[in-house]
């Protein structure tokens, strides 16, 4: 891949919304070009800021009426047909800046959501590698691991045994994510730990695969058969897309 075709695809990296081979491909150009890394970094840097809360304006829930209101009283009988003309042009262009508002601060606050709940889930990853406690019941048995976790969910996970292609389950633990229990199965990919974090979805839909990297770790997010997951680790892309096509086979 390109320079240029990394600068096309650059946003779409960063907002995981690329497919994941796209995602691999600006991986390897970014792993061997400075220029395009510094670019990154920025641009990563500049998200960071942009998505504060504190950068965003929510009009108060009368300003509507008030502007309403106002328009009204300075658009009495006494005033001519022009002077109401432009009243109400102002009043109907105020209204539409509040839609604008509206939908503006909607769409920042659905991506400050996503970003939330994904450095919430790194987070729980990086705490697990950091206390040394990446298991609450150590075993490479899924038939060990799987019932380890009745009672203790409202759901019942779906635990594999990869060790034959090359990822080895290490275990499972109980985690907390989105004011909620969730499972957290660990895996071990030659001396990478891959925590998969499995909670019941919200949504009707399944979600395909989106990939996307915070801290310095992969991240890939999907739901099926109305679950919900997330794997996290710094283990290449490449091998955590495998690791993920793997748990869907």
């Amino acid at each position: 891949m390109s320079c240029q075709q990394t600068h096309e695809l650059i946003h779409g990296y960063l907002d995981g919304e690329l497919d994941l081979v796209k995602s691999i491909e600006i991986e390897k150009h970014l792993a061997h070009c400075d220029a395009c890394t510094q670019t990154y970094k920025g641009m990563r840097s500049l998200q960071s800021t942009l998505s504060d809360s504190a950068l965003r304006f929510k009009p108060p829930a009368n300003l509507e009426r008030h502007l309403r209101s106002k328009l009204r009283r300075e658009n009495g009988p006494e005033r001519g047909p022009v002077t109401l003309r432009w009243g109400l042009v102002a009043g109907a262009s105020l209204i539409a800046a509040l839609i604008v508002i509206s939908v503006v601060g909607a769409i920042f606050s659905r991506q400050s959501s996503d970003d939330l709940l994904a450095q919430e889930v790194v987070s729980s990853h990086v705490r697990s590698l950091m206390a040394d406690h990446l298991t609450d019941v150590p075993s490479s048995d899924r038939h060990t691991v799987k019932p380890w976790f009745d009672g203790k969910l409202d759901f019942s996970p779906t635990v594999k045994d990869l060790s034959q292609q090359g990822f080895s389950l290490n275990g499972g633990r109980l985690d907390y994510i989105v004011n909620r229990p969730v499972a957290a199965l660990v895996y071990q990919r030659r001396q990478h730990s891959i925590n998969l974090f499995v909670w019941p979805s919200t949504g009707s839909e399944d979600m395909s695969e989106k990939a996307s990297v915070r801290q310095g770790y992969h991240m890939i997010r999907w739901t099926n058969g109305g679950m919900t997951y997330w794997a996290v680790s710094d283990v290449n892309l490449a091998e955590l897309q495998q690791f993920v096509q793997l748990l869907q086979e």
